[in-house]
């Protein structure tokens, strides 16, 4: 069942999940995609075309600009923007209101599991890997790899995080271990991988 607060605003044309909710003053352009279980909070806005994977969550007034791709599992905390314009302005150089036809979008692209802090601010186009941290009121310019923990302004790398989104602590032997899980990763040239697979 899906549910959509009287005060929310969705377009005949978005495509929302079974047992999606949608919370008062949302906004859900028209075009975008909400897979199952996502939970937009209040004041949330999902531009045109957006695609949201299943069991995301939008917390109060994030706001998501298309083109904009996040993948299953993403949190999006609360007034945390996703960008889409390069070179921002109102007005062309001659002065006149900038059109549709006068900018091209680019979008940030979410991979699975990810969380991006409160106020926190991505410049498009930047990825962020699976199961990253984006840390409240961080700013994001360049790409997270999966699995780091970024934070400040701009955002830089201060450690790895696994799937349960606790910090993960350097073993003997080059590991790393999740002290809530249990699990283990091992790090390659930047990159981070589940031990059992890398």
């Amino acid at each position: 069942m899906i549910t959509i607060a009287n005060t929310a605003d969705v377009a005949d044309t978005a495509v929302i999940g079974d047992g999606s909710r949608i919370w008062h003053l949302a906004q859900i352009r028209e075009d975008a995609t909400l897979g199952s279980n996502c939970n937009i909070g209040r004041g949330a806005y999902v531009g045109p075309a957006v695609r949201l994977g299943n069991n995301c969550k939008l917390q109060n007034y994030a706001l998501v600009y298309e083109p904009a791709r996040l993948a299953d599992g993403v949190f999006i905390g609360p007034a945390a923007v996703l960008t889409n314009d390069l070179h921002p302005r109102a007005i062309t150089p001659d002065g006149i209101l900038k059109s549709p036809n006068d900018w091209v979008a680019v979008g940030v692209t979410i991979g699975k599991g990810a969380s991006v802090g409160a106020r926190a601010v991505c410049i498009a186009p930047v990825l962020i890997g699976e199961w990253a941290t984006v840390a409240a009121g961080a700013v994001v310019t360049r790409n997270v790899p999966a699995y780091a923990v970024v934070a400040g302004v701009p955002a830089r790398q201060m450690g790895w995080v696994g799937e349960a989104g606790h910090p993960l602590k350097h073993e003997d032997g080059g590991s790393w271990l999740c002290p809530a899980t249990g699990r283990r990763y091992l790090e390659t040239k930047g990159q981070l991988l589940p031990a059992e697979i890398s």
